[in-house]
């Protein structure tokens, strides 16, 4: 017989309070997800009241496996513990959860166990779930960010920009971060519970999740694929045909979604810009506040000397020592307990797969600060990123006899306008000084010596500055355009120099891979005292074409030697050519779950018919990714028009952004902005008149 007198206990979690309360609600509105170090109410009911003289327990499990169990005191005590109050309301109990401002993030599964006074236990309710975040509000959060109006920023906003191109040109490419998409949380989650440490040893992993170094320095690990099950997998170079090539993503929901639902198969195909992206919607969904960084004419500087080392003859000595032209990282803010005081704030971590870190890819997390002061020991690999912003770079020329002799060395080019989105909008801020001293200062030379770097040197090579001035000159060309660059030879000395003037165009990636040479001239010429020669080198579409990279850059390199004097002396530039726009129409209102039409319209600049076009469009809380195929060939200055439905997910300021690829033009972006409202309420009419 069953005892009709137990009772049965049911539990309303009471999500869509809770999770608007805690900032979650874009995350979902039936689960119940809430942040660490503020409490939640959730209310229990009997089918008959409970007697006065039970009481109740509460248990969390967290860990695929139930791990950790840990039992809820019933009242505030000592030390930062889980508690619980209760207060009773008509015929239900309602209980307030306090978490402690440390606990570890995860999936929790709750238990609730009603009591006898002889501890017996009479009823039970369990598989109860619930998600815990971090928590930068929480003033006992490590991650909590004092300045609070930067975090409709750094973890709510799901669009930005990433700054590429050229340190002298600078663009911005619209992302899609996307971080309270459907089910991005659980990726988040699915991505540290693949990680090499939670493979290994599951238990310590969940308990060492209350550590935001530990859990970034994870998904910086995580979100490449080298020697573990990660996201991304990266390529430099075409072909990328068995995947995305880097420069068609738009975004990072996609990729997560993809890696999830092939059982965490590498996503192909990733290059900094994308990698730093992912991590940065990863960091933001758990809770760290986070911004991408774009450091320009940064160097790579593989055996740790602080110096990139090139050839004269344009080729660089040590293959694995480069600079790019742009890379990208992230930086999340936290508090360092493991490290002395002073460390605090931004952290740059850098997910793209570079050198290993304690035996895996990954960068980070590294005080900003470490590096503006130079304290290259504290962890993690201070003195990688340091080199990223302030190496020097040597050109050397080789002798008859293979010796090897300094040209030049450049200490200020490499590190230069390193940029992140403004929390004030859609501009770019400058971060520079964060990360360094002002170039030339007294304290900037402190900082060299104690990293250990060689200050003193001359400029170039010899201590008597030599009479000849080089200059590289160009506009801003138009990719599909033919165009002049301009190389100048000026002489400061008092006599004619004989000069011979070696000019080299190349494609180039963003990441300095040569793809090929675009034309190459040696001439000999007489400069004449005190003035200068001009030499226009002509650059034809058909020439560059063939080689060009997908991030479209000429580097033009020239070198003039002039008879009597030992050095020669170099100029580069890297040209980037500017892409056409994408023209994004979207008329009328946008409302909540109503349709909306985009019109989106492209016209080919190119001398040459484009195959193969086709757009991609995605947007956070509007529509999941989408493609749309053009027939046939674009021709040369064609209008080419494509319309797009869908209705808007979710209401607030939104982002559609649109890529176009095709054979010979790529990576051309469009982004249009839309207000998604409320649906307007029917309209009841008021009576009045009564009294």
């Amino acid at each position: 017989m069953a005892n009709h007198h137990r009772p049965v206990v049911d539990v309303d979690l009471r999500s869509r309070e809770n999770n608007l309360a805690h900032r979650t609600r874009e995350i979902d509105g039936e689960r119940l997800i809430v942040r660490r170090g503020h409490p939640f109410s959730i209310a229990v009911q009997g089918s008959d009241s409970l007697p006065p003289e039970h009481h109740l327990e509460l248990v969390l499990h967290l860990g695929k496996r139930d791990e950790v169990v840990i039992k809820l005191q019933g009242e505030r005590g000592a030390g930062n513990r889980w508690w619980f109050n209760q207060q009773g309301a008509q015929d239900e109990l309602l209980l307030t959860l306090h978490s402690p401002a440390d606990a570890a993030i995860g999936q929790y599964r709750l238990a609730v166990l009603v009591m006898s006074p002889d501890g017996q236990m009479v009823a039970k309710k369990d598989g109860i779930s619930f998600h815990l975040l971090f928590n930068p509000w929480c003033k006992g959060d490590a991650v909590h960010l004092p300045d609070e109006s930067l975090l409709p920023e750094y973890i709510m906003n799901e669009d930005g920009l990433i700054y590429t191109g050229t340190w002298d040109h600078i663009s911005s490419t619209p992302w899609n971060y996307g971080q309270f998409e459907d089910f991005v949380m659980d990726v988040c989650f699915e991505v540290l519970d693949n990680s090499e440490d939670a493979l290994k040893n599951s238990k310590m992993d969940v308990e060492r999740r209350s550590d935001p170094v530990y859990v970034s320095r994870t998904i910086t690990a995580m979100v490449n694929a080298n020697g573990d099950r990660g996201v991304l997998a990266g390529r430099w170079q075409p072909p990328y045909s068995d995947g995305v090539a880097p420069h068609r993503w738009t975004g990072s929901v996609p990729i997560l979604r993809e890696w999830s639902q092939a059982g965490t198969r590498a996503v192909r195909y990733g290059q900094c810009w994308v990698f730093a992206a992912v991590a940065c919607t990863v960091l933001r969904c758990l809770g760290i506040p986070t911004r991408l960084i774009t450091n320009f004419s940064s160097a790579h500087d593989v055996d740790g000397n602080l110096s990139i080392d090139f050839l004269q003859n344009f080729e660089s000595t040590d293959k694995q020592d480069s600079s790019w032209n742009f890379h990208c990282w992230v930086e999340s803010w936290m508090r360092r307990d493991d490290l002395p005081e002073g460390n605090d704030g931004w952290q740059v971590l850098d997910p793209t797969p570079q050198e290993r870190s304690d035996g895996e890819f990954r960068c980070g997390p590294c005080p900003v600060t470490a590096i503006k002061e130079g304290n290259l020991g504290v962890k993690y690999d201070a003195a990688f990123i340091f080199a990223e912003v302030n190496a020097d770079i040597i050109y050397w020329r080789v002798r008859a006899d293979g010796r090897r002799e300094k040209i030049s060395v450049d200490q200020r080019s490499v590190g230069r306008n390193i940029s992140t989105k403004s929390v004030y909008g859609d501009v770019r801020e400058d971060v520079t000084l964060l990360y360094k001293h002002p170039e030339g200062s007294e304290k900037e030379r402190e900082v060299y010596e104690k990293a250990g770097r060689r200050v003193t040197e001359p400029t170039n090579g010899s201590a008597e500055p030599g009479r000849l001035r080089l200059r590289v000159k160009h506009a801003r060309p138009v990719f599909g355009t033919d165009f002049d660059v301009i190389t100048e030879v000026e002489n400061e000395g008092g006599e004619d120099a004989q000069v011979q003037l070696t000019l080299l165009a190349m494609a180039v990636t963003y990441n300095s891979l040569h793809r090929g040479e675009c034309q190459r001239q040696m001439i000999n010429v007489t400069v004449p005292a005190q003035r200068a020669y001009k030499k226009v080198l002509r650059l034809h579409y058909e020439d560059y074409a063939k080689c060009i990279s997908e991030h479209h850059l000429i580097r033009v390199k020239a070198l003039a030697e002039a008879q009597g004097e030992d050095d020669p002396i170099m100029a580069v530039a890297d040209i980037l050519l500017s892409m056409p726009e994408l023209l994004i129409q979207l008329p009328g209102k946008a409302v909540v779950w109503q349709q909306v039409t985009a019109h989106i319209s492209f016209t080919n600049p190119l001398p040459a018919p484009l195959k193969g076009g086709v757009f991609t469009v995605e947007g956070a809380g509007l529509l999941s990714a989408a493609q749309i195929h053009v027939d046939g060939d674009i021709s040369p200055g064609q209008q080419v028009s494509v319309s797009l439905s869908f209705s808007p997910l979710r209401t607030g300021v939104r982002k559609l952004l649109v890529d176009f690829d095709s054979d010979r033009l790529r990576d051309v972006k469009g982004v249009a902005t839309l207000v998604v409202r409320k649906k307007a309420r029917n309209h009841i009419p008021v009576i009045t008149g009564f009294d």
